[in-house]
């Protein structure tokens, strides 16, 4: 059965990750991304396969593209073949993320919201509250109106993904892990302790939307009173590395990004290693979480891509 093929499976989700018609080519590159070393004819079997399973269409001459059908069918793939997709996306893309904090200059990871046009002003006045209290990952946010994920009537708003500070740490040589993302208290605009957390490696939501879609936020209280409760992630690295991950932290803030809080030798309500360090930092959803919190419907794709630092304005 297709649920059982995890090639099969794998393109299925590509194509419903990049929402846009991919050929054999490109669908071999990342197929090869993600282990599995296909040939492009070798894919082309594949999706002659799933054209007549009516899982993916052609669109002319620029590739395939799914059907309802096949979104469905990705949809409801194994629970234990989807476990550890969401984590294993954003490793990838931290990889990519080139940003180097010392010259402002590379690429970060960011996060696409898809809005009616209609919602704009809105949508960016919730998103100016978060900018202003400074309980997002960084301290700005982008409005695009021309993209081809956009349909007609749209816009989209794009914020920096947190998983760009893993990019960071690993280009720095510092071995570092996304652990839990997670709802935080703030009292008085101080960060307290974490009310609920998820493991990122052992879930097939990202937690963050699930926390959001679960309505268990009060973001629009955060930002307009300093009382609250945002979202944040937690990520491990060496506890030898704290120097160096002190002065990347330091840098980072100089250009834009909001890590507030201290690193600490135990993760908060956690029991840690004595050999690793947590670090906290608010999460870019924050901007997306008040935007559904103000009743906007919003539809957003974490870790959608990579984008030149210098297109975010702080």
């Amino acid at each position: 059965m297709i649920r059982t093929e995890r090639k099969y499976i794998e393109i299925l989700r590509i194509l419903k990750e990049y929402q846009e018609p991919m050929g054999a080519k490109r669908l071999s590159e990342m197929m090869a991304e993600r282990g599995f070393v296909l040939s492009d004819r070798a894919v082309q079997y594949y999706l002659s396969y799933l054209d007549e399973m009516g899982f993916t269409k052609k669109v002319g001459n620029q590739g395939r593209v799914l059907t309802a059908a096949g979104i469905s069918e990705t949809e409801n793939a194994l629970v234990g073949d989807r476990i550890g997709f969401v984590i294993s996306h954003l490793e990838r893309l931290a990889f990519r993320s080139t940003f180097d904090p010392g010259s402002g200059t590379g690429d970060v990871a960011y996060n696409l919201s898809i809005v009616h046009e209609d919602q704009m002003e809105g949508v960016v006045a919730a998103c100016d509250e978060v900018k202003e209290s400074g309980c997002g990952f960084f301290s700005s946010y982008r409005v695009i109106d021309h993209d081809t994920r956009l349909p007609p009537g749209y816009q989209g708003v794009m914020t920096i993904c947190s998983i760009t500070m893993d990019g960071v740490f690993q280009h720095s040589g510092i071995p570092s892990h996304m652990t839990y993302g997670g709802l935080i208290a703030v009292q008085a605009r101080e960060l307290g302790e974490f009310i609920d957390l998820i493991g990122y490696r052992g879930t097939t939501i990202d937690p963050l939307q699930l926390f959001i879609s679960a309505g268990l936020t009060s973001i629009r209280s955060l930002v307009r009173e300093g009382t609250g409760t945002g979202l944040a992630n937690i990520r491990d690295i060496p506890l030898a590395a704290r120097p160096v991950t002190e002065g990347i932290i330091r840098a980072m803030n100089d250009c834009g990004f909001i890590i507030p809080t201290p690193m600490n030798n135990l993760p908060i309500q956690q029991i840690g290693s004595p050999h690793r360090l947590s670090v906290v930092s608010y999460s870019g959803m924050n901007y997306v979480g008040n935007v559904i919190e103000h009743g906007f419907p919003i539809r957003t794709e974490i870790g959608a891509g990579t984008i030149p630092f210098a297109r975010f304005g702080t």
